[in-house]
């Protein structure tokens, strides 16, 4: 026993070396996440078809991996198959990795569109291990070294045949190493990056030199060696060309557009001066009387800078072999006019100055302003207001002493106005005034074009002008679909003033203070009278809420003109009167003759006063003649009937013979949307309750009740039956029966009628026989209307733009629906319809959110900008002087191409029609930097280059230069398999790069 605990206690702990380290563990997460993706083996697959690696769907995958604390990002690329669509296609089985073969594809050399080891390698996948987010780049050599080992053991572990790349040195220099594994093949990719291009290697001589010694090329015969290369110029110079501005307010069409030289002495830097200067000259005009108002509510269109920033040429000779071509430091026969292939693009200039772009941003932050009126234009001081208070002992002698009348020659609108302003203003400093008096009056002409007219004689509503103006543009429901406003219609000019104001005359201030106005003018039209143009009678819960309410004060202003009418026409009998106020159409000069006798003018004035007078109690002997309309009923009392219309289609009640009449009723009250949300949240808090179902249903019946008595009035003697029969008829199941050989109509009510508590039952028992001229009015103008006013007047101007910004969003794609039509451009055309879908579903929303009305504005934005570019393009490449619509039809799809597309081609080349007009903007860019003194040392330089060749001269030095070299020899020894060489080239002024991919046999070497 001793010698077994001795042994126990010499026992050590154990290091068990066979751990996994860091390293093993990182290679083993690299080849988790391979086979994750599948990437095991070489998998079969078609060949890659002409510009597919541009036009083409790429999938990316990516996900993180540490190397002991060290973080990287794995991404994996590749190009979507075509054939996973298509079960008949054939496909390929390689000898050797895909991406091998990729490298010797012409099919899609030079992408305009595709990651840069795809432009690179060729290739359509590959994966990248790269430093993750905020981790320090790789340096070390020893560190680039050990991925690569890793990688390479990856590889072999799992047999992928997909290319791997690491990313060394700073993200900006875009260096990659790498290599891709085969069954008894391998291809090591590597880089060289310069900032200065070695005078030796500055043509297709040097490189080839280069790539001969690399790949070991001693072999006899010599493999052809297949080269490719294009060059880029690039034109900046626009002096000699202008774009094109739209002067706002004075040019309706593009056609008439005044152009700019975009010099230093242009005014693109003052565009606004500019702008403010023509809405100067309209507001003159407008006074004047030579232009129309309707020119204040058109919307600024057009760039206030050129918007074409470069125009990049590229000239490709795509296959040529060593011997064909010559290039080197003393000739070249790269002559860019004779290149067989040109393709285009255009680099535009990032958030160009935009006239309509700035008056929708400038708008849109209104949103986030927090002041009110009174804060914004300030408030008075206490000495002035106490000018204007009296002493309270004498406010009963002011009321009760008589006044003057005004003249009715001063009750104009001008006059009302300026009274009303000179009292805003004492309770404001004078001299801070933001809007001027003359651009005012202009705003105030172009929001209510009736102001000029004299109302003092007659005030009915006059013609509206923009009526029928409306209605030739809104053949469309497109504001109800953005629940806005009609063009031309109140709201909708309040919120073309409301942009330009905010932009061009004083921003935030000139916002309050026009808002101030306006609603003054309102006030105004409500005590005097007055309608308003642009308005329809009926609040409209399909528009936005500033317009319901701006309905809702219309009808109230409607209402009380019917009432006031009554004074000056008391020989008009009340029911005339009452039926002119609902605009009963049926209602004839005999029926309302023969059928309804008069009453006193005078009493019927006072029931329908201001007052809350519920009945209006007649006179005792007024109806002691009996009439045609008067019923005597068995006890011999006698009935008048009041407040009929007509008779119902011949028909008589059920208990008389007497015909049934349909009764003037009062209309229901309009209400607008924010009411209606306010009564559903009232009634909702009433339970479901029978109490609160009860309460809720008398609630809901007041309309009921006034028509059940103005039918009762109408009608002295009928049941509820024949209520029914007249209000709803399918409550009232009808039955004809012969009695005594006559055919007599009898029925009787519906189930639902007869369920016990039903409110029909109960309010035609309340109901007492009141004509509607009588009874206490269901909508009270007067109250309703200075809740308008007053929820009008406490409005902030952020609370305001965000009412009017429908109405804004409404008009701006109208604006591009115009432009674009005369320009025809389809990305413009699909873009405003996306964008009109997508503000739809966002402006039928009570509460907006900003975020998503900032995404929708920009998208706005960015079709003015597409209008612009089209525009400025259509002025350089001179569409208008094509010869023939044809060949103006083809220059306009070019455009459109250049728009949508990364890169056009231009068909012809050189010696077609485009690269004829390409050549000619070229050689007049070189005239003019000849002329440059400046640019001299540069001609020179580039005299030498060209040694004479005329042809050349047209086009200055290539700003990029990009060869690609590729051949099919064996390495690393001649016996070894042939295999893909590939060498591409860049040479720019600024950089230099070499990204090699050369194959070797691992099993012959």
């Amino acid at each position: 026993m001793a010698a077994v605990t001795d042994s126990e206690s010499e026992v050590f702990e154990i290091t068990d070396f066979t751990t996994a380290s860091e390293w093993e563990r990182f290679v083993s997460r690299v080849e988790e996440v391979l086979n994750e993706w599948k990437l095991t083996g070489n998998s079969t697959r078609m060949s890659p078809k002409k510009s597919n690696y541009s036009s083409g769907t790429w999938e990316e995958n990516s996900q993180e991996i540490n190397f002991v604390d060290f973080k990287f990002s794995i991404t994996h690329y590749a190009l979507v198959q075509e054939h996973e669509n298509n079960t008949n296609t054939e496909l390929e089985e390689a000898p050797f990795p895909f991406a091998m073969q990729e490298l010797l594809c012409t099919n899609n050399d030079f992408p305009p569109r595709a990651h840069c080891l795809v432009r690179w390698y060729g290739i359509r996948e590959f994966v990248v291990i790269s430093p993750g987010a905020n981790v320090e780049a790789i340096i070390s050599e020893s560190k680039c070294n050990l991925l690569l080992s890793s990688i390479s053991i990856s590889l072999v572990n799992i047999g992928c045949q997909v290319p791997i790349f690491v990313q060394i040195q700073q993200k900006w220099r875009r260096l990659y190493f790498g290599e891709c594994q085969g069954q008894g093949v391998h291809t090591e990719f590597e880089m060289v990056h310069l900032r200065r291009v070695p005078s030796q290697y500055n043509h297709l001589s040097g490189l080839l030199d280069i790539f001969k010694s690399k790949t070991g090329y001693t072999i006899y015969p010599l493999p052809p060696i297949n080269v490719a290369i294009r060059f880029t110029y690039i034109l900046q110079d626009w002096q000699q060309h202008s774009w094109p501005l739209q002067p706002p307010g004075l040019q309706t069409r593009p056609s008439t557009l005044s152009t700019f030289p975009h010099d230093s002495a242009s005014p693109v830097n003052s565009a606004p001066v500019s702008f403010h200067i023509a809405l100067k000259s309209d507001f003159d005009n407008l006074l004047g009387g030579e232009v129309g108002v309707e020119e204040f509510g058109k919307l600024p269109f057009g760039a206030c800078e050129e918007t074409i920033s470069e125009l990049h040429l590229s000239t490709t000779w795509p296959d040529l072999t060593e011997g064909t071509v010559l290039d080197n430091d003393v000739y070249s026969d790269l002559d860019p006019l004779h290149a067989p292939h040109w393709s285009l693009r255009i680099k535009t200039v990032e958030h160009p100055q935009c006239l309509l772009g700035d008056l929708l941003t400038d708008f849109f932050k209104l949103l986030g302003r927090k002041e009110t009126t009174e804060e914004i234009l300030g408030r008075g001081s206490v000495e002035e207001e106490g000018k204007d208070t009296s002493d309270i002992s004498s406010a009963l002698s002011k009321l009760t002493e008589p006044t003057a009348s005004v003249p009715m020659s001063k009750l104009s609108v001008s006059n009302m106005v300026h009274n009303a302003r000179r009292h805003i203003k004492r309770h404001r400093v004078i001299d801070d005034c933001p809007l001027g008096a003359d651009v005012l009056n202009c705003i105030l002409q172009y929001l209510f074009p009736d102001a000029a007219v004299d109302k003092t004689e007659n005030k009915t509503p006059q013609t509206n002008s923009f009526g029928k103006h409306a209605k030739n543009q809104n053949t469309d429901d497109l504001f109800i679909q953005l629940k806005s406003a009609p063009v031309q219609s109140l709201t909708h000019r309040l919120g073309l003033c409301m942009c330009l104001v905010n932009l061009y005359h004083g921003g935030l201030g000139a916002v309050a203070y026009l808002w101030q106005e306006f609603v003054l003018e309102l006030r105004y039209r409500w005590e005097n009278s007055y309608q308003m143009c642009g308005l329809q009678e009926a609040p409209d819960l399909r528009c936005c809420l500033l317009h319901q309410k701006l309905q809702m004060l219309n009808c109230c202003i409607k209402r009380k003109q019917a009432r006031d009418s009554i004074h000056k026409n008391p020989e008009r009998s009340n029911e005339t009167a009452f039926q002119n106020i609902h605009q009963v159409t049926e209602v004839t000069a005999a029926n309302s003759s023969s059928q309804i006798t008069a009453v006193s003018p005078g009493k019927f004035l006072d029931s329908w006063s201001d007052s809350e007078e519920e009945f209006f109690e007649c006179l005792s002997d007024q109806w002691d003649t009996e009439s045609p309309c008067i019923r005597r009923e068995k006890d011999g009392s006698k009935t008048r009937a009041e407040g009929r219309m007509h008779p119902c289609n011949n028909m008589t009640l059920l208990n008389s013979s007497d015909l049934l009449f349909i009764p003037v009723t009062q209309e229901p009250a309009p209400m607008t949307e924010d009411l209606l949300e306010e009564q559903s949240e009232i009634l909702a808090k009433l339970g479901t309750s029978a109490e609160g179902a009860q309460l809720r249903a008398r609630m809901q019946s007041a309309c009921l009740l006034s028509d059940m008595e103005s039918f009762k009035a109408a009608n002295p003697g009928s049941i509820l039956e024949d209520f029914v029969r007249w209000y709803s008829p399918r409550d009232f199941l009808e039955d004809i029966v012969n009695e005594n050989g006559q055919t007599v109509l009898k029925g009787k009510l519906s189930p639902r009628m007869k369920i016990p508590g039903n409110i029909w039952v109960e309010t035609w028992e309340n109901a007492k026989a009141i004509p509607a001229h009588r009874q206490r009015r269901l909508f009270d103008d007067t109250k309703e209307a200075e809740k308008v006013l007053h929820y009008l007047e406490v409005q902030k101007p952020a609370d305001l733009s965000r009412h009017l910004l429908p109405c804004i969003i409404h008009a701006t794609i109208l604006k591009l629906k115009e432009e674009e039509a005369f320009e025809n451009i389809p990305t413009v055309k699909k873009n405003i319809q996306k964008a009109t879908i997508q503000a739809g579903k966002l402006l039928q929303q009570f509460h907006l959110d900003d975020n998503n009305l900032e995404d929708c504005i920009d998208s706005l934005i960015a079709m003015e900008m597409i209008i612009a570019q089209f525009r400025s393009l259509k002025t350089k490449l001179g569409i208008s002087e094509a010869e023939n619509e044809d060949q103006r039809e083809k220059l306009r799809l070019f455009l459109n191409s250049l728009l949508e597309e990364p890169e056009v081609v231009v068909i012809g080349a050189g010696q077609g029609k485009v690269g004829g007009i390409i050549h000619r903007l070229f050689h007049i860019a070189k005239e003019t930097a000849i002329l440059d003194k400046e640019s001299e040392q540069r001609k020179e330089e580039e005299k030498n280059l060209t040694e004479g060749d005329s042809k050349i001269r047209d086009f200055p030095s290539p700003a990029g230069r990009e060869i690609l070299l590729r051949t099919c020899i064996p390495r690393p020894a001649p016996y070894s398999k042939a295999l893909p060489q590939r060498l591409f080239c860049v040479l720019t002024r600024e950089e230099f790069r070499l990204v090699g991919a050369f194959s070797s046999d691992t099993s012959f070497f």
